[in-house]
C-alpha cells in the first residue's frame, strides 16, 4: 500500500486539500492528513477540518508521495513550517513523489526543489518558481514533482497524483466513477 500525506493549515483552500485525499482513498493509498502546526485548522472560508494527527508527529516517517494544498494564508503556513520542509526534503530526497497546488509550489520553489523542472502555479505566484519552467496548464507532472494550478483544477491534480502512485488505468477508472 503506498502511504501518502496531505498537510492542511489554518488559511489552506478546502477544496485542494480534500480532493487529493478523498481520491488517493479511493485508488487505496494510506493517507495521513497531517495538520499544522496542530491537528485542528480553519481552511481559507471557514471550514474547521481535524486532520488525522499534526505533522510534527509525522517527521521521521516514510512517505511515497508529500502534497501541499493552497490557500492563503494555508500556503505561508505551510512554508514557515519546519516539519514540513523536513518531510517535503526527505521524499525529496528519496525520489518519492512532491505535489503542490494554487500557491504552494511557491513553497517548493523557496526550497529549491524545481530548478529545471517543468511547474504551474496559481497566476500572480509564478515568480516564487525558483528555477522552474513555467507552463500554463492546469496540471504538471515533472519526474516526481507534479503542481497544480487552483482549486478549479483539484480534480485534474487529484487524478494526476493517483495516476503517479498507481497507474494511468487505475486514475482513469477513478474519473469514470466520479465524473460519470
Amino acid at each position: 500500500m503506498k502511504k501518502v500525506i496531505v498537510f492542511l493549515a489554518d488559511g489552506t483552500e478546502e477544496i485542494e486539500a480534500l480532493t487529493p485525499v478523498d481520491m488517493l482513498r479511493r485508488a487505496g493509498a494510506e493517507v495521513t492528513f497531517a495538520g499544522v502546526p496542530a491537528a485542528k485548522c480553519t481552511c481559507s472560508h471557514g471550514v474547521k477540518i481535524t486532520a488525522d494527527k499534526a505533522a510534527c508527529d509525522c517527521v521521521g516517517e516514510e512517505y511515497d508521495m508529500v502534497v501541499l494544498p493552497g490557500g492563503m494564508p494555508g500556503t505561508l503556513n505551510l512554508g514557515a513550517s519546519e516539519d514540513v520542509k523536513k518531510i517535503v526534503t526527505k521524499a525529496y530526497e528519496n525520489g518519492k513523489f512532491v505535489a503542490a497546488i494554487c500557491a504552494a509550489p511557491s513553497v517548493l520553489g523557496g526550497m529549491g526543489l524545481l530548478a529545471g523542472k517543468r511547474a504551474t502555479c496559481y497566476p500572480g505566484f509564478e515568480e516564487k518558481l525558483t528555477g522552474a519552467c513555467v507552463v500554463a496548464e492546469k496540471a504538471v507532472r515533472d519526474g516526481n514533482i507534479i503542481t497544480a494550478c487552483g482549486a478549479g483544477a483539484a480534480m485534474e491534480f487529484a487524478l494526476l497524483l493517483v495516476a503517479a502512485l498507481y497507474g494511468e488505468e487505475t486514475s482513469e477508472n477513478l474519473r469514470k466513477a466520479v465524473l460519470a
